[in-house]
């Protein structure tokens, strides 16, 4: 069974075609850029690898030409659109809506634009990748796979706010958590690799949206971002956990308008606000060369990190493992140096060699002989969703 994973942003396209069970990786591409004169075009197969700079103008004509490759007859892994059985789709925001994957009808499509006043940056552009696909693949049931569906699993206390109680019974406004498909992902590998019948693990999903998750016998239980993908950890251009009553400082003294703050803190902030750079490379090449700026912004971002280990370790009174995943946290040493330095008391203790080591593999960077193991498992949210969609397609 072909299954082909989408997932669509605000100016990109991610996609892979998985078979299933085997979960052969047949082709994997992705579009930035869209809207663009210059989006980047980039496919590749076991014998093809494409990249091209062409003019993108919308997410319509990103489908075309995905599904203009996919079908290449010297290039392509598929002789037509019937070839596809599932299309699986990364939902961001499914709100208590959805505690599961789900396949796709109209009431499901119209839940996801209602929920897209809670992940406006994602929700809509899932929902035009969902039609999209309903237009160029009209013969493939469409499923869902929820980025909060993980976190269904918290408890009340944890996801519950101190907010008067009729906001949670009638409004539902509490903490739902995101990354969900890669905290499972790396959470069951880890679990596996290390053996363990019960565990208590901590894991670190870092890339341009970054949170961290306490997960106890293989359930979350506690994650770093709440009712939007905005809070907790310091991210690539959002700024994670700040006192809410500077909103209303920035919006009363400064006069910001909501929007502008808005934008403020979701795309103007993080990394990108600390040291005038969106990529982690960027930023790490210049605290290097000893710019302060960027020195202090690896400090914060590493310090943030800290805390949520401690916190977590206390919320499952204990911990056998933390896993770093994702681009930051599977490439970036530096990064992982500083979270895990002066860790010790927690037992946690680096082993600076196997840090700097390379792998596209499961692998260990802690010491021997320190008490909690420290992973590196590379995360593959596609894969998960392609496991999952067929789950539930076995099902019907």
């Amino acid at each position: 069974m072909n299954i082909l994973i989408i997932n669509a942003g605000s100016s990109s396209i991610k996609y892979q075609l998985i078979q299933m069970p085997s979960e052969l990786l047949n082709c994997k591409g992705l579009i930035e850029r869209i809207g663009s004169e210059k989006s980047t075009v980039s496919y590749k197969t076991n014998t093809v690898k494409i990249e091209e700079v062409i003019e993108i103008p919308d997410h319509s004509a990103g489908f075309k030409k995905m599904s203009k490759l996919l079908m290449d007859p010297n290039k392509g892994v598929i002789t037509n659109v019937k070839d596809i059985a599932l299309v699986g789709h990364r939902v961001v925001h499914g709100g208590n809506s959805f505690s599961e994957t789900t396949m796709i009808t109209q009431e499901v499509k119209d839940k996801i634009r209602e929920l897209s006043v809670l992940a406006p940056l994602h929700n809509p552009h899932n929902l035009e990748g969902i039609l999209l696909a309903e237009e160029i693949f009209p013969n493939a049931e469409q499923i869902a796979v929820f980025d909060t569906a993980f976190h269904q699993t918290m408890p009340v206390k944890a996801k519950k706010y101190a907010l008067p109680n009729e906001l949670y019974n009638d409004h539902r406004i509490q903490a739902y958590g995101f990354h969900g498909t890669s905290h499972k992902y790396i959470s069951e590998k880890a679990i596996s690799h290390l053996k363990l019948n019960s565990s208590k693990i901590i894991t670190i999903h870092l890339g341009h949206g970054c949170s961290i998750t306490a997960v106890k016998d293989g359930k979350s239980i506690d994650h770093s971002m709440g009712f939007t993908p905005s809070n907790g950890l310091i991210m690539g251009s959002r700024s994670g956990d700040i006192d809410h009553a500077l909103i209303f400082y920035l919006v009363n003294s400064l006069g910001y308008s909501l929007e502008a703050v808005n934008s403020l803190l979701s795309k103007k902030s993080g990394m990108l606000g600390l040291t005038g750079h969106r990529d982690l490379r960027d930023i790490e090449a210049k605290a290097i060369t000893g710019n302060k700026e960027c020195i202090l912004a690896l400090e914060m971002n590493a310090y943030r990190i800290k805390k949520y280990i401690g916190a977590y370790t206390a919320a499952m009174n204990g911990l056998d493992a933390i896993v770093f995943t994702a681009g930051i946290g599977e490439n970036s040493s530096t990064l992982r140096s500083l979270v895990c330095t002066e860790m010790d008391y927690l037992g946690i203790t680096l082993d600076p060699a196997k840090n700097e080591s390379k792998s596209s593999n499961i692998r260990e960077i802690g010491s021997a002989k320190a008490k909690v193991k420290i992973l590196v498992v590379p995360t593959n949210e596609e894969l998960e969703i392609a496991k999952q969609a067929f789950e539930i397609a076995q099902n019907q």
